[in-house]
């Protein structure tokens, strides 16, 4: 348990949305909105709205990076972490909702090349990013809040 609110709101965010989209045949954007009724306590509606844009974000992105790769190990490559360093429900609960994502976005195209900023003091769910100012790399082994850039200062990272 984090000490801070929206870190754990993201964390049972996803776990809600594993746990509909595992049990259903819901569309990735209806299992969102039934999980989002279940993380609601204690969040205001543009709270949750926030950390569900944050976590599809991250989610879409696993996604894509996977769609185009045959590499069994391109999820942990995206999140430049060994798997071992993961706990397993996370693990297993991201790589199952981006499984299942990516089946949503193959019917997408011109995906690829979206950029997908991050910002400082948005949740973020584990892996490696850089400082688009000063190109510092920080590492998340958990679901996050981005700090600002511990060298610049900078406020905008690309994940790495």
């Amino acid at each position: 348990m984090s000490d801070d609110k929206f870190v754990d709101a993201y964390d049972n965010l996803m776990a809600h949305l594993y746990e509909i989209m595992d049990d259903t045949l819901h569309s990735a954007a209806d299992s969102l909105e039934i999980a989002k009724q279940k993380t609601l306590e204690g969040l205001s509606q543009e709270e949750i709205d926030d950390i569900a844009g944050f976590l599809m974000r991250d989610v879409n992105l696993a996604a894509q990076t996977n769609s185009h790769t045959k590499n069994n190990n391109s999820l942990a490559e995206w999140l430049k972490f060994d798997i071992s360093l993961l706990e397993n429900f996370a693990w297993e609960s991201f790589s199952t909702i981006a499984d299942k994502t990516r089946i949503e976005l193959a019917k997408i195209e011109n995906q690829a090349n979206t950029y997908h900023p991050y910002h400082s003091h948005e949740i973020t769910g584990p892996g490696t990013f850089h400082c688009d100012q000063c190109h510092k790399q920080i590492s998340f082994k958990s679901t996050s809040k981005i700090p600002e850039c511990p060298d610049c200062k900078g406020k905008n990272f690309t994940r790495s």
